[in-house]
Formats: C-alpha cells, structure tokens, sequence
C-alpha cells in the first residue's frame, strides 16, 4: 500500500500542535504503579485445577501467602516475560502485516479499493452500517477479535476515498466486532468458556443477549455515523493517522480495474476467510491455526500474482516491520499482568471483592459484580483468560446471592467486550491504532461518550437479568 501511506496530511495545517502521550510511556508509568501495588497490597494465592484443558482456579481454595514484592529489576524483566507469553498474539500481528505487504505488492487493495469506492461514491452512507454490521457478527458467533486486524488496512483508505476519515476506518472495524464480542450471542472464547465453567447449557439465554446485540450494534453505528458525515462535511476536523487524503481522494478518480489475476487473488482470500470461520467454529480453531492460514494465503497470493521470492520476502518484511510498534506494544501491555502475577495480588483482590459483595443486597451486588469485571478486564484483557479466572468464583457467588449464573455471566461478558475499544492493555486494540496510525490517546477521548453510553446499557441490562431471573439459573 505504498501509494496510500503516506505522513499524517490534513486539509489545513493546524495552529495548535496537539499534545500526545506516547503509549510506551503510558504502559510503563502503569507498569511502576503495579510494581509499586505488590509492596501495599495483601498476598495470596488459588488453588489451580484443570477443567477442559484449561486452567481454572478452585473457589474454596484461597489462602494467604507471605508478601513477594517484584523487585525493579525483576520489573524491567516482566517486560520480556510479558512478550514471550503474549508471543502468540505478537507474532499473528507480525504475520497479518506481512501478508498485507505481499498483498499490496500485487497492487491489488488499490484497485479493489478504487473499485469499491467508485461504486460507493454516492452510496457512502451505507458503508458504516453494513460493513459493522459484518464484523459485529463475526464478534458475536465466533469471537472474532484479533483477525479483524486484516482489515482495517482495506477499511481505512476505503472510507477515506469517500470522504471519512482514518477513525471513522478504524472504527469500523474495531468497534464493529466489539459491539459483537460484547454482546456474545454464541462467542466460544466468553460466553462458551464462562457458562461452561457455571455450568450452564452452552450458549443459553441467547435470546436476551440478541436483544442487546441489536441495541449495542445500533448505538455503535449511530456514533460512528454521526461522527463521519461531519468528517465528510468538513473534512478538516477529522484524523488521518498515517494516511494521506489527498492521495487516497485519487482513488475515486483512478480509472483501473480488477483484472483477472486480481480476481483470483481476492478468491483466494475470500476462500481463506471461509476455511477460518470454518475452522473457529467447528474446530475452536485460534492463533496459532489462523497465522498459519494467513502465512499460506501469502504464498498462494505471491504465486497467483507473479511475484519472485525476492519480491515476496521484501514485501512480507516490510509489512511486518510497520506493525513492530504495536506488535511490542502487546508484549508490553502483557507485563502488566506478569507483575501482578509474581506480586500474587491478583487473586487476593478476588477474593476481597467477592467478599465485600456476598454481604451487600442482591440488586446492588449485581451492580458490584459488574464493576469488579469491569476493573479486572483492565488487567487481564484476555476474553478466556478472564472467564477463567473471575467465573470459577463468581458463579458459585452468584448461588449466594441470589442471583442466577446467567446474570453472572452476562456481567462478565459486557464488561469484557466494553474494555477491548479503550483500555491500552487491550492487545487487539493497540495493535489496531499502531495499523492505523492512531495515538491511544486521541482514540481514548474519541471513543469515550460510546464506551459510557455502551457502560451504561451493560449496567442496565444486568439489573433488569437480574429482576427477570434471567436463566435457565
């Protein structure tokens, strides 16, 4: 995509520099903070068993353990630890950037993207709905998180050659399959795992949570939409990242078109897509299988488009060397998690909570319930890993209380698709800004009114769960 990426231009420069806070300082200003939190906070440690082949903990197994405070040193490792275990994440981010090089080196995004928005032109308003709308199911059915990052390469330039901007692009994506993951009418990774581990039918309750799929995907597009025709309006008050928009508003006027070869370029990437949704549902297919379908599809790409081996090796490092920055951003994120883990303070803040609730009402511990997953969604941004960690507890808490194991669920499902389009330990969403040129920062403020509103949907859905013993239990 050589000839679509270009330094950040807009229409007019602007007169006020605009202040940015680089996000690798803002992990580890977060990181010292967590260092800091394992010399205050209590220590101890659950139990951990193995439940379908995944690690869970043992709700009646806490224990105190003396302080093990992570030392500054041992801090500055956690950096390292935390990139070798987000390795898998690090490592598909690296691939899908490579393949979008090979991609591009056949010229063919920018005659598809030409085409599309040729036959968008005076149609642009229905790319926001229907194309969130496709990723939203994707969230929603399969989990779709971090294979949506193919797309926003496509998505970007495309909404900019008809008149967007880079956020309206990247929105589309990112928060298209997080309006999907949040809701989770069938997503194997939160709701599948969690009410597995509550033991309830898998994917039960699914009609309430279709309901709030159509509630959050509406407000999402809504925000979006609006937040567009502005841009489109006046093109000087939108963002343009690492895109350039004169070069992109070519795009309209370019005259080529998909040749054959492109054709079957495109087929070979539609035939991939298929195999993976295939593959996601029917096999719970994950990382390691879909950067191995991508890393195929780069080789019958660079075949059917006549590229040498020379040719394909330049062009798949080049596209990954321009996502190193988000791919790091990932491992650094994870040493967050890495600290809190050696502190052993993690489990402690599970315990106290639950403990806190179990004594307060039913109709505000659910509240409280909601919260705490929201809170622990910052630390552990992993959708499985959270359910494995949080539901082993609140689950049986929810007996306690009062309150049905669905409702549990569905707490923990909609704080934790809500963190993955704001918090900077969310890998996906890093890696999505790095793609798109975005500081962290500016996507923060922008995206804030929605993550609240979709906050306050979330809370409303689980008091009204709650009152309607929103089951089967």
């Amino acid at each position: 995509m050589s000839q679509i990426h270009a330094n950040k231009m807009t229409p007019k420069t602007k007169v006020m520099k605009e202040r940015k806070i680089n996000v690798f300082a803002l992990l580890l200003v977060i990181l010292l903070i967590a260092t800091a939190l394992t010399y205050v906070l209590p220590t101890g440690e659950y139990a951990h068993i193995d439940v379908d082949g995944h690690s869970s903990v043992d709700p009646n197994s806490f224990k105190s353990i003396a302080a093990t405070p992570v030392g500054l040193f041992d801090m500055v490792k956690a950096i390292h630890s935390g990139m070798v275990e987000a390795g898998n994440i690090i490592f598909f981010v690296l691939i899908i950037g490579g393949f979008f090089g090979v991609l591009s080196a056949t010229g063919t995004i920018e005659v598809l993207i030409s085409t599309m928005a040729r036959k968008l032109a005076t149609r642009e308003k229905l790319l926001i709905p229907i194309m969130m709308l496709f990723f939203a199911v994707g969230g929603s059915l399969m989990g779709m998180a971090e294979e949506t990052l193919a797309y926003i390469p496509l998505l970007v330039p495309l909404a900019l050659a008809l008149g967007f901007d880079t956020m309206t692009g990247t929105a589309i994506v990112l928060v298209g399959a997080s309006a999907g993951f949040t809701t989770a009418i069938m997503n194997p990774f939160t709701v599948g795992i969690a009410q597995g581990i509550a033991e309830l039918p898998t994917f039960s309750g699914m009609g309430f949570r279709l309901v709030l799929f159509v509630v959050v995907y509406l407000i999402s597009v809504i925000f979006i939409y609006r937040y567009a025709m502005k841009v489109k309006k006046d093109p000087n008050i939108g963002f343009y990242g690492k895109y350039s928009i004169e070069q992109t508003n070519d795009l309209l006027t370019s005259k080529a078109k998909l040749s054959s070869r492109h054709k079957w370029i495109l087929t070979a990437f539609l035939i991939n897509y298929i195999i993976l949704a295939f593959g996601v549902i029917k096999y719970q297919w994950y990382i390691t299988e879909i950067a191995s379908l991508f890393i195929i599809l780069t080789i019958a790409i660079g075949i059917i488009g006549k590229l040498s081996i020379d040719d394909v090796v330049k062009s798949f490092t080049g596209g990954s060397a321009s996502l190193i920055s988000g791919a790091l951003i990932i491992g650094v994120s994870r040493a967050i998690l890495v600290v809190l883990n050696q502190g052993h303070i993690v489990d402690p803040m599970l315990h106290g909570v639950s403990d806190v609730i179990k004594h307060i009402p039913a109709s505000l511990s659910v509240i409280g319930m909601y919260n705490f997953q929201a809170a622990i969604h910052f630390i552990l941004a992993s959708g499985s890993g959270h359910a494995m960690l949080t539901m082993p507890i609140m689950a049986p808490l929810a007996d306690l209380l009062g309150i049905t194991r669905q409702t549990a669920v569905l707490s923990f499902s909609f704080a934790d698709g809500i963190g993955n389009i704001i918090f900077p330990t969310a890998g996906t969403l890093m890696a999505g800004l790095a793609i798109a040129g975005i500081p962290w920062t500016k996507w923060a403020k922008w995206i804030f009114p929605l993550v609240f509103v979709q906050y306050i949907i979330g809370l409303i859905a689980v008091v009204i769960a709650h009152l309607m013993n929103y089951g089967p239990f």
